[in-house]
């Protein structure tokens, strides 16, 4: 049988190798903890778990119109499908019917009215999963349809909004536009994303003795699943115990939304005094559940005759969805990242959260902030092409400054900007001024294939924008062996957050990291946990096992200064011993000696970050501890008949701090930017004309696969980075930064497009930049580039 190749495999450099240290604390490039049981199939995740005896299954009833009136609900073909033990629905919550994480408008089932087609109406407990699933569509449901609005615009005009609309000034922006020697303004729009983890969400709750749950839930924030479930019940939240070791991939999706699907699963399980699990299908996941929240930028900019910005207004509107779900926090986050890396004298923001008939938008990684830096690319683009000149220069030209130019404007001043040393070690590195030239000369020599070239660059706030999240607590346990059992409030969704906090506690105490290991989230070990979120998982938690690692140390080198009579300056640790003087005894036999000493070998952490605090009315202050950076150089290939694109070539350059685990990071880097080009060239949300959503299979949905990888791809840790902060062990968060790293694909798509009308206009490209959409951009450019 004959085999053809379709494309060579991608190439890449990454300049780390992984660690053959033993002890693997801090800064070693270790692989995942769980690594060798992912790839051999052994890792336990919920749906793995050994079903307990009487076990039942659920499967959720949604709703078939996008609004209307419920006029009537005929179960009685669901009661009697075979393998029905009960149907569930708002009647039988004894508590609150909600799971709303800040507003409380978020049904567990809808009653009087649908407000989404997709909706939950009723849950169907079964014997098994199938019967339970078919069961669930039986339902006959008599709906008076009521008027729906699916878009940003038809909520606009409307006026709808799940959340009053928010104002951000700086400066005396309509002077500053208007004085301008230019002007330009727009619109631009981009679309939402599904996180398309590979673990649907899921919820396994058993009953215990004396009205008490525990809760399996794949979550990022237990502590709300807990409380969500508790009020759902009508207890409280010292009756439920949530759990959760790792997850299949979150990437936001399942930081505000477990809390439905654990409490329908809880309510089968009080109503029938049996374990219930309930796993939606791939389908049913995607309808339910909350995207990329997508936007309509709307722009006006006054500009210098070289292109540095004196005066910019942006119009964010974006669609929320039915209910406020985490917008506002999202919305907000837009608003303080529509600067991106540059500074702006005078700006005027207006957000809104335009209220629609589609399922409410929600958490996804970078969490608003890619949507504001997509806003003031597209800004600087414009002004570039405008002005004929290199839009890197135009970038470079408007950085923020060192000394001066470097308040932000919400009023934030720039402490480590290292923006400008990282473009330029990049624009070096990756050859980016001849390239340039090349793929101009290319474009001159080729009609239908077209290349283009961008270098973006990112700077990300680190930090949760409501202030009282950024805190963590740990518990760490020492054995009399020198074994080490740590648990803390973070949850591990394959990102290596357990890896990176072992690793901490490895280097306080000096002992090998396969001496340690990390349990799962739990509500009972690390109470008030805040969600794994914000790019905070590292910084908060490694604190606080660095906290209970500190209190343990502190405690065995009081002992030992006491038992070997030397000072307490005296007693080091260091690679699994103990030297106390002259005497030298292992870990584990300093430890066996202070617990026969009665020492306390328990020890429990907490770190709260320093510095933060911003006024929500003004939006203004400090809400974020420091900034992350990052450079992204990126080559495209356009075919102008059809509008497919290739990503040739893409370096990048990102700031890590002082890594905390170099492989990692890297891994972090090179899957947020494939996953950012995702959102920005083919993940394409479509709702029709009644408001279901149709892409909601692989079949219909495209994420990107093996061969949409960049030919050659060059990922390196910036060597010269180091957090100006007190983070640990100055290293910086890498979650959600290199996702708007992706930029640099969409900008190259848009200048290879700008090369098929000969570089004469600027393109009008919105995102996903997919197939089509290009051959529409291309056609558009075209036709204005011809017309006098």
């Amino acid at each position: 049988m004959n085999s053809q190749v379709i494309r060579p495999a991608s190439t890449a450099w990454r300049p780390i190798m992984l660690s053959t240290e033993a002890r693997g604390s801090a800064g070693a490039a270790l692989p995942h903890e769980s690594a060798v049981l992912h790839v051999t199939g052994s890792a336990t995740y919920i749906d793995d778990l050994p079903e307990l005896r009487r076990t039942l299954h659920a499967a959720i009833g949604l709703a078939t119109e996008a609004h209307a009136r419920i006029l009537s609900i005929d179960l009685s073909a669901v009661r009697a499908a075979p393998g029905v033990v009960c149907v569930l629905s708002a009647d039988d919550i004894p508590g609150l019917n909600d799971f709303g994480p800040v507003v409380h408008d978020d049904p567990i089932f809808a009653t009087e009215e649908v407000q989404f087609h997709g909706q939950a109406l009723f849950a169907v407990l079964a014997e098994d999963m199938r019967a339970a699933r078919a069961a669930a569509r039986l339902a006959k449901v008599e709906y008076d349809r009521l008027p729906a609005l699916l878009s940003i615009d038809e909520a606009l005009e409307a006026g709808t909004r799940v959340l009053p609309d928010v104002a951000l000034r700086q400066g005396d922006v309509d002077t500053a536009i208007g004085a301008a020697p230019h002007q330009l303004e727009g619109t631009v729009r981009h679309g939402g994303q599904d996180h398309f983890y590979l673990e649907t969400h899921i919820a396994y709750v058993i009953p215990q003795e004396d009205r008490t749950f525990k809760v399996h839930s794949s979550s990022q924030h237990p502590g709300e699943v807990q409380l969500q479930v508790a009020h759902a019940l009508g207890l409280e939240a010292k009756d439920v115990t949530v759990e959760c070791r790792r997850m299949g991939g979150g990437f936001g999706g399942k930081e505000s939304q477990p809390g439905q699907i654990a409490a329908i699963a809880a309510i089968g399980a009080l109503r029938t005094g049996r374990p219930v699990k309930l796993r939606l299908d791939r389908d049913d996941d995607m309808v339910l559940t909350g995207k990329r929240h997508d936007f309509r930028i709307d722009w006006h900019v006054g500009f210098d005759d070289e292109g540095r910005i004196l005066g910019v207004r942006f119009r964010q509107s974006t669609r929320a969805g039915y209910s406020a779900d985490l917008t506002g926090a999202i919305a907000d986050r837009a608003m303080f990242h529509a600067d991106n890396a540059y500074f702006l004298p005078s700006v005027a923001i207006d957000s809104h959260r335009c209220k629609t008939h589609t399922v409410s938008n929600t958490a996804f990684r970078g969490f608003g902030g890619p949507q504001g830096m997509f806003g003031i690319e597209e800004v600087i683009d414009a002004i570039a092409r405008k002005l004929g000149r290199d839009p890197l220069d135009v970038r470079k030209l408007n950085y923020y400054g060192i000394t001066e130019r470097n308040t932000t404007h919400y009023g934030q001043v720039i402490e480590d900007n290292v923006i400008h040393e990282m473009t330029a070690e990049l624009e070096a590195g990756c050859d980016y001024r001849a390239r340039r030239e090349a793929v101009r000369k290319w474009n001159e020599s080729s009609p239908v294939i077209r290349r283009g070239i961008a270098l973006t660059p990112v700077k990300f706030g680190i930090s949760f924008t409501a202030t009282h999240l950024n805190q963590a607590g740990a518990l760490l346990n020492v054995y009399t062996d020198g074994t080490v059992l740590l648990n803390h409030g973070g949850t591990e969704m394959g990102q290596g957050l357990f890896t990176k906090v072992a690793q901490v506690v490895a280097r306080e105490l000096q002992i090998d990291i396969d001496r340690i290991r990390v349990t799962a989230s739990d509500t009972a070990r690390v109470p008030n946990a805040s969600a794994t979120a914000a790019s905070s998982g590292a910084d908060l938690n490694g604190k606080a096992a660095q906290d209970a690692a500190r209190k343990i140390k502190a405690r065995l080198t009081e002992f030992a200064a006491a038992k070997y009579a030397v000072r307490e300056d005296q007693v080091e640790f260091r690679a699994n011993q103990v030297q106390a003087g002259t005497t030298v005894v292992s870990f584990a036999e300093l430890v066996h000696a202070a617990w026969m000493a009665r020492v306390s070998l328990s020890a429990t952490g907490y770190y709260r970050t320093p510095k933060i605090a911003y006024d929500r009315e003004t939006l203004s202050g400090r809400p974020f501890y420091y900034y992350a950076y990052g450079v992204a150089c990126s080559e495209v290939a356009i075919d102008t008949l059809t509008g497919e694109s290739k990503v040739l070539r893409t370096d990048i350059l990102h700031d890590a701090g002082q890594s905390l685990n170099p492989a990692i990071d890297i891994g972090q880097v090179e899957g947020g930017f494939i996953q950012g080009m995702g959102w920005l060239t083919m993940e394409e949300l479509h709702w029709d004309a009644s408001g279901r959503l149709r892409t909601h299979a692989p079949s219909t949905y495209k994420i990107p696969a093996v061969s949409d990888i960049p030919r050659v791809f060059n990922v390196r840790l910036w060597d010269r980075a180091i957090n100006v902060e007190d983070s640990i062990f100055r290293s910086k968060a890498v979650g959600e930064p290199p996702f708007m790293l992706a930029l640099s694909v969409w900008h190259a798509i848009k200048d290879a497009v700008a090369a098929s009308a000969d570089y004469r206009v600027t393109p009008m490209l919105n995102a996903p930049a997919t197939a089509e959409e290009i051959l529409r951009s291309v056609d558009d450019a075209r036709q204005r580039a011809h017309t006098p």
